[in-house]
């Protein structure tokens, strides 16, 4: 939690972001992924001073249970004096002791972004999905709670000016604009009519911006002339080029010795490989995303 401190901004973990989307795919399955299509909205986890703060606190964690789909667990959140904004002990459950940070008792209105992160963790726990290293977890946890609808609220706890700052979860603004924006193409939902702060609305544009990116990169026939002319350069030179830094794309023999190229899927980012052989279309067999592409 940044809490007048600086913010990170940009892209620091995109490829931990990235591989979280692919990961939810693989475990979850799409049709399971789809079952996510409408995220929570702003009046089931809406909190105001007047309401109980633990009654309160309880009602939005029912909430997010639901949303998550976790109809046999229990939260039961506290408050105490710590560093973090939140924690979770999991267990085997159903019941989960959730703690929040004292700070949340003045600032109620952020407190589901808080419990968003959190309920996720025994979400993930339920699934038994972790990556490595407790950083690449936590990017995991706030990935995997954005793209499955609650992770808005943990953007629009974002706020900065001159003299104060405040910023839930691991993820950079922007890269919570980058997944934000990844699930509204995936689902054709605009997020950005719930955000309250005007500094979440510029990160998402800023994400939304960078997710296009994705959906223009060769051999994906949206990619620019720059990226085409560079991709038919490196296709006859082929095998041996890429992946590396601004190359997604890369040229391999198939056992019969024709060329080959993998490039990720811009939506799961699973790599895809297809024969080098012009126009087609390519369909991933992870998220059922179909590809125009030219080879």
């Amino acid at each position: 939690m940044a809490n007048d401190g600086p913010v990170e901004h940009g892209y620091p973990h995109l490829e931990t972001v990235r591989a979280a989307v692919t990961a939810l795919y693989k475990r979850l399955s799409y049709d399971t992924v789809q079952l996510f299509g409408t995220s929570v909205v702003p009046a089931d986890v809406a909190f105001c001073d007047t309401d109980d703060l633990y009654l309160g606190a309880q009602r939005v964690a029912r909430e997010l249970v639901r949303h998550y789909r976790l109809p046999d667990a229990r939260m039961v959140v506290s408050f105490r004096e710590m560093k973090q904004a939140a924690n979770v002990e999991l267990t085997a459950g159903p019941e989960y002791f959730v703690e929040l940070n004292d700070r949340f008792r003045t600032h109620r209105r952020d407190i589901g972004a808080a419990l968003a992160h959190e309920v996720m963790h025994v979400y993930l726990h339920r699934l038994d999905l972790t990556f490595p290293g407790t950083r690449e977890n936590e990017i995991l946890t706030d990935t995997a709670a954005t793209y499955l609808g609650a992770g808005w609220l943990l953007l629009d706890a974002y706020r900065e000016d001159a003299a104060s700052s405040q910023k839930l979860g691991y993820l950079t603004p922007e890269e919570f604009g980058y997944v934000l924006a990844k699930r509204a193409l995936v689902f054709g939902e605009d997020p950005s009519v719930w955000f309250t702060s005007p500094q979440a609305y510029t990160a998402y544009v800023k994400g939304m911006t960078r997710a296009r990116q994705d959906e223009q990169q060769p051999p994906l026939t949206a990619a620019g002339w720059a990226g085409r002319r560079r991709y038919a350069r490196d296709r006859r030179h082929a095998p041996g080029t890429g992946p590396g830094p601004g190359v997604p794309y890369a040229f391999s023999p198939d056992s019969g010795g024709r060329l080959r190229v993998s490039f990720p899927c811009p939506t799961c980012h699973q790599r895809i490989r297809v024969p080098v052989r012009g126009r087609m279309r390519a369909r991933c067999s992870l998220c059922r995303t179909v590809l125009e592409c030219d080879t």
